[in-house]
């Protein structure tokens, strides 16, 4: 797809029109138009990874640096619409984020962090999700990339969004988590929901999408479907499948807890068996997938085997039904394999194939001493995931799915009056639910927080380290956030 310019600067600024709207091959369902070429949107900040979370620290910004040279150095911004986006406004982010809160996260830097002291374990902010220099025009970059791609779709300026900045999905309404700080996801359904009647969401980072799954617990507009390794141990301690959901929301959370060592073939297998399920259920009119890359094998924080190839092979079957998608980053903590998996996926949004070696660029070291799209990553771990027990969890979402009764249908407007309303209506009956589930008895009598050892390392070259069964991020769980308070004021 063609773009503004030539040359082979990354970024450019949108300022062009939407072109047309997806058309629909039945109410409420939105299908790429059947001999047209698909149009890919592209969003990225030149600056975004330039931010350090601190020198130990396992979260690496400056993987979407790598990332993008390799985008580049492929070509593939030839088959790219490529934007600059804006940054997001504090008026944006509190669609979804407490006032205080983000009042916090603008205010407090690493020179006056003594001066808040008081508000880090009301906010969750310490060696887990550090404060840094610019921790909130970081949010702002990658939050305000999530809010425009889902405007371009909304807007039929595109069939395809990307940001791989985005996929911060651990994020709460009143507290950070998991290194994410803002929830970008969030942000951008909400806005999708501004016109598409039904939003899919779909997760395969290693991590339970916690953040995500809470604030549409109640809802039955998003559908919400998480892989992810599960034990009750390992981060966040959430994503058991009796996590259903739960008033209109009931059903509407698919939760597929794993074991270690999944490989290529046993993911693939079952994410088709679910996904095409889901889809041909709830029938969705857009769909936001969030590709976290610590599913991949040898990553610092995972546990998985599976390859770049089938991590891209799920990117595929999705993108195979022609529904208007989102696609955002996520979870990824050996960096050079995290660049490899987002610029495969990218050529295959665009229909790509690229060469197994890679193209020399100024980041080359990185990759060493293979240099290549494709290394070997699996074999690390045995596979814990019997056929029996894949096929078990098959059966029990395909279960959950028949109580649906289709998918739900709603009366469009122009502009919902309420967007949240049903965020902030179900938040007691969400929590009575989770009081309630069997999934965290054994947590809530730990009484609320359980901490491990994290896996840290020296610096940006330092990726070869093997992460331990139950290691992953400091904090595994955190009891229900304080209730906000009324003033959006924060005294210092």
């Amino acid at each position: 797809m063609g773009r503004r310019n030539q040359s082979d600067e990354a970024t450019f600024t949108d300022n062009s029109k939407s072109a047309r709207k997806a058309k629909s091959s039945e109410p409420g369902t939105y299908r790429l138009a059947p001999h047209s070429k698909t149009k890919v949107a592209y969003f990225h900040d030149e600056g975004v990874g330039n931010y350090h979370y601190g020198e130990r620290h396992p979260m690496k910004p400056h993987r979407l640096t790598l990332t993008n040279h390799l985008v580049l150095k492929y070509g593939l911004y030839k088959k790219l619409e490529v934007f600059q986006p804006r940054r997001a406004t504090d008026q944006e982010i509190t669609d979804f984020h407490a006032h205080d809160y983000i009042d916090f996260l603008k205010r407090v830097t690493p020179d006056n962090a003594e001066n808040f002291a008081k508000y880090f374990q009301r906010f969750n902010v310490g060696d887990d999700c550090p404060i840094f220099d610019g921790m909130y025009d970081f949010c702002q970059i990658y939050a305000g990339a999530t809010i425009e791609a889902a405007r371009k779709l909304i807007a039929g300026g595109a069939d395809i969004c990307i940001n791989w900045s985005g996929g911060l999905h651990h994020a709460k309404r009143c507290e950070a988590s998991g290194f994410c700080y803002v929830n970008d996801i969030v942000l951008g359904v909400l806005e999708l929901l501004r016109h598409f009647p039904r939003v899919l969401y779909v997760d395969i980072d290693i991590h339970h999408g916690d953040g995500v799954q809470e604030a549409f617990y109640t809802t039955d507009r998003v559908m919400t479907v998480s892989f992810h390794k599960y034990n009750g141990d390992f981060f966040p301690g959430t994503g058991h499948f009796d996590e259903i959901g739960s008033s209109l929301g009931k059903y509407y959370s698919v939760n597929v807890p794993l074991r270690d060592g999944i490989d290529d073939n046993s993911y693939i297998w079952l994410f088709r068996q679910v996904m095409e399920a889901v889809i041909n259920t709830f029938k969705p009119s857009a769909i936001v997938l969030q590709c976290g890359a610590d599913s991949l094998g040898c990553d610092r924080l995972g546990c998985f085997n599976l390859s770049i190839e089938a991590h891209g092979k799920c990117v595929q079957f999705i993108k195979s039904f022609g529904i208007p998608l989102l696609v955002l980053g996520g979870g990824g903590y050996t960096i050079r394999n995290v660049a490899r998996c987002w610029t495969y996926e990218t050529s295959i949004l665009v229909d790509t194939e690229l060469d197994n070696n890679l193209p020399d660029n100024e980041y080359r070291e990185f990759f060493k001493p293979d240099y290549q799209l494709h290394p070997h990553l699996s074999g690390r771990l045995e596979n814990q995931n019997d056929r029996a027990y894949l096929t078990r969890l098959k059966q029990r979402i395909l279960e959950q799915l028949r109580y649906l009764d289709g998918a739900p249908s709603i009366q469009m407007q122009e502009i919902p009056p309420d967007i949240q309303g049903f965020l902030e209506d179900g938040e007691d009956e969400q929590r009575e639910a989770k009081e309630d589930s069997e999934a965290h008895k054994d947590i809530r009598d730990l009484g609320g927080q359980v901490e491990v050892v994290g896996e840290w390392y020296e610096d940006d070259f330092d990726n070869d380290g093997d992460a331990r069964d139950g290691e992953s991020r400091g904090v595994l769980w955190r009891g229900e956030p304080s209730t906000p308070a009324e003033s959006t004021d924060i005294d210092v």
